[in-house]
């Protein structure tokens, strides 16, 4: 019999017992032994909920506990979850981990550390919940050289965009609807200004390159900024607009970004709404691979973390190895990356923004927005087009996807 400890009892951790619990005979034929939960760290206590006969209050009770061989750690954040976990590898316990800010800040340090204790660090559900992803960079594509990955990977945003281009609902009307369903925050920022998705693809972008990146040097762009009247424009084109967490490799050097991008009908992404997340992988061998499904949500999450738990189960003494190094990864320049982008400009001025750009832009009006226009520039870099449409009184900009208008 295999024992396991939880280190936060909120929603993923009781999603994680729950789990364990109802399909225990699924797990213990895949563990190849019974999987059951013997301790649950959390500072409250749950009067009534039988959980309460596991609740310890002292992290020492489960990193001193010679039966516990594999411990969960979801209890978000960065400082005290690392102290933990950091502690219970030390201790010889593999930890697995839905908590994508340790993973993207402590990752690598934790990896090798498990490595010297031969145990092991899994984080399955720190990028896409319930979709599975990591364990197929990890294994699956070992191979393959990866060449894109590009994803929507927070289900807040994802949400808040799909209701405004299918519905025109305004951003601060479908935030709150989001807020009072629990898809976003009462502080909604991480998930907004694109933190969350930036962290995912900083995690998956380490995996494929074998070298650390930090998210603080990905560029990195909200949806605040984004209104109807730029969902107005899509929509006339065919296009929608996402949040695009995207990592690639040209000319040997590595780009990274998060951000709003203009996709059409063409592109893998395009009916991925709701509270949904896919993914999308390039290699150069296999090709387009597609990852979709819930990317977050208790169960989901939880399915994912308990999968790492059964693979813990079966390899106590037994790394599996990860590739990804402490040295970090001298990342390409934004600038000097190459797309068209989507421009609204204030005035009715064709002809200085056709001069700004050298004449090739491609214009879109709308009739009842009398005091605007909008272009879509040819492909040129981000320097390129920041030096050119600084000649224009400019509303906004959406970069464009590859995909779209080729």
């Amino acid at each position: 019999m295999a024992k396991v400890a939880v280190l936060g009892y909120g929603t993923v951790g009781s999603g994680v017992v729950e789990v364990l619990e109802r399909n225990a005979d699924s797990v213990k034929l895949k563990a190849g032994e019974e999987v059951v939960v013997k301790s649950v760290l959390d500072l409250r206590d749950f009067p009534g909920d039988p959980i309460q006969e596991k609740i310890v209050h002292d992290i020492d009770l489960i990193v001193n506990d010679p039966e516990i061989d594999v411990v969960v750690e979801v209890m978000g954040g960065v400082d005290v979850p690392y102290k933990f976990v950091k502690a219970c590898l030390e201790a010889g316990k593999s930890v697995c981990t839905s908590n994508k800010a340790l993973v993207e800040a402590k990752g690598p340090e934790l990896i090798a550390l498990a490595k010297s204790k031969n145990v092991n660090f899994m984080f399955e559900a720190s990028v896409g919940g319930g979709i599975p992803i990591i364990r197929p960079l990890n294994t699956s594509l070992t191979a393959d050289k990866v060449n894109k990955i590009t994803g929507i990977m927070n289900g807040t945003t994802n949400y808040i965009l799909t209701k405004m281009s299918m519905e025109g609902a305004s951003y601060e009307d479908v935030l709150k609807e989001a807020q009072e369903l629990g898809y976003a925050e009462r502080n909604p920022e991480a998930d907004v200004e694109g933190h969350d998705a930036c962290r995912k693809i900083s995690i998956l972008t380490s995996l494929y390159s074998g070298k650390t990146v930090k998210f603080k040097n990905v560029t990195c762009e909200g949806i605040t900024k984004i209104s109807n009247e730029d969902f107005a424009y899509a929509k006339k084109i065919g296009c929608v607009i996402k949040l695009l967490a995207s990592s690639y490799v040209k000319d040997g050097k590595v780009y990274a970004i998060t951000a709003p991008f203009m996709i059409d009908k063409n592109h893998p992404l395009y009916n991925v709404n709701g509270v949904l997340n896919g993914i999308y992988v390039n290699g150069n061998m296999v090709g387009d691979l597609m990852f979709f499904g819930s990317g977050a949500g208790k169960l989901p999450t939880a399915a994912a973390v308990c999968a790492d738990v059964v693979d813990c189960v079966k390899n106590l003494s037994n790394h599996q190895e990860v590739f990804w190094s402490e040295e970090e990864l001298d990342l390409g320049d934004t600038n000097d990356e190459v797309r068209a982008f989507f421009v609204r400009v204030k005035g009715k001025d064709t002809k200085k923004a056709m001069d700004a750009f050298s004449g090739e832009i491609n214009i879109v009006e709308l009739n009842d927005l009398t005091d605007e226009f909008a272009f879509f520039t040819e492909k040129m870099t981000e320097k390129e087009f920041n030096e050119s449409v600084s000649k224009l009184d400019m509303i906004t900009r959406i970069r464009v996807d590859d995909t779209v208008l080729n």
